[in-house]
């Protein structure tokens, strides 16, 4: 079985990007380049095993985790069958001399069949993740996704009957869509039992068709707030089942950040979802203690930075609510992340 996500110490990852490539379709939120930072040029053979040499050459923090190699942007599988063995066939060597564990990528749900799962795994593929974005039809179609809640369906059991563990991204605050229809999305990818998530909200960037809706007034954008609401909420969902959301908004860069127009970024906004979930976590605790005694509230010390909220928000909120009147609050090294440990305090 495949390590993936089911290993105890998280991969060492070292990302081959071939932006755009594979994918003949313009979805109305996509500029790859914008997003990822990357030229479009074709990506050879030797840059890829020269990529993998640099990577491996440098120390590790933790060096007993496991590597993968990860082909990241485009549509993996779309590309022709020749140019797919030509960079898996460069991964290799390293593969066989036990230096990289496993291969990853991503692709679109409709380039997935199963003699394509088939031969991913032979070339050790252990993760394909999926750009879903949605799981409603009508959604996918004003985006001009180009494929249908169904082939999602189809590509996760294609892929896990080949024993590759499955991603899916999902996007929110896409054109058509409103929250009551990407949570019920959320609960429909959940049922597909994926071995991970990603949540990245809907961006208006440069060079991409959205922007010239959005410059008509015909697409409006989440707001910050709204989209971390929506992504706590999602999160949830997939928490319930046991499923990882591994990130949650685009990586920051410098050329994103120049590109976006409009639209709910920010750099931490993962930190900001958990911080949304954080406090509503601590605010239950509180309710539920009993009045008149004082209590010293032990949270982990490195969920100090999420228990506060941006600009001590979270505190503040907790403040006017009368929540830590007789309260202290201890931050505690080594205690579990995202814990919350409540004790009454003798008098």
């Amino acid at each position: 079985m495949p390590f993936g996500y089911k290993s105890m110490v998280s991969p060492f990852v070292i990302p081959i990007f071939i932006a755009h490539q594979g994918c003949p379709h313009q979805c109305l939120f996509c500029n790859q380049r914008s997003i990822t930072g990357a030229a479009e040029g074709m990506v050879t053979a030797r840059e890829v095993r020269e990529t993998i040499l640099g990577q491996l050459a440098w120390p590790r923090r933790h060096p007993e985790a496991p590597v993968q190699v990860a082909f990241y942007g485009g549509s993996f599988t779309g590309l022709t069958l020749a140019r797919q063995r030509e960079l898996l066939g460069a991964a290799q060597p390293f593969l066989a001399a036990g230096q990289v564990q496993e291969l990853r990528l991503s692709t679109r749900p409709d380039y997935v069949t199963p003699e394509i799962a088939g031969f991913l795994r032979m070339q050790g593929v252990g993760i394909v993740e999926l750009g879903a974005q949605s799981l409603d039809d009508r959604v996918l179609a004003d985006s001009g996704r180009g494929h249908t809640a169904a082939q999602v369906r189809t590509a996760v059991a294609c892929l896990k009957e080949a024993g590759i563990q499955v991603g899916l991204q999902l996007m929110l605050g896409l054109p058509g869509d409103c929250p009551a229809t990407a949570l019920a999305g959320g609960r429909r990818a959940a049922e597909l039992e994926p071995d991970l998530v990603r949540l990245y909200p809907c961006l208006v960037v440069s060079g991409s068709p959205l922007a010239e809706l959005y410059r008509q007034g015909r697409y409006q954008p989440l707001s910050l707030l709204r989209a971390v609401a929506l992504a706590a909420r999602l999160r949830a969902i997939f928490e319930a089942h046991r499923i990882p959301v591994v990130r949650m908004g685009l990586q920051p860069s410098a050329s994103l950040e120049k590109a976006v127009l409009a639209g709910p970024y920010h750099p931490a906004f993962g930190e900001l979802v958990l911080s949304r979930l954080f406090f509503k976590q601590v605010r239950a605790v509180l309710f539920a203690r009993s009045s008149g005694q004082s209590h010293r509230l032990s949270l982990a010390k490195a969920d100090e930075s999420i228990y506060r909220g941006r600009g001590n928000g979270n505190v503040k909120r907790l403040t006017a609510l009368g929540l830590l009147e007789g309260v202290e609050t201890v931050f505690t090294p080594g205690q579990p992340r995202q814990s919350v440990v409540l004790t009454q305090v003798a008098s």
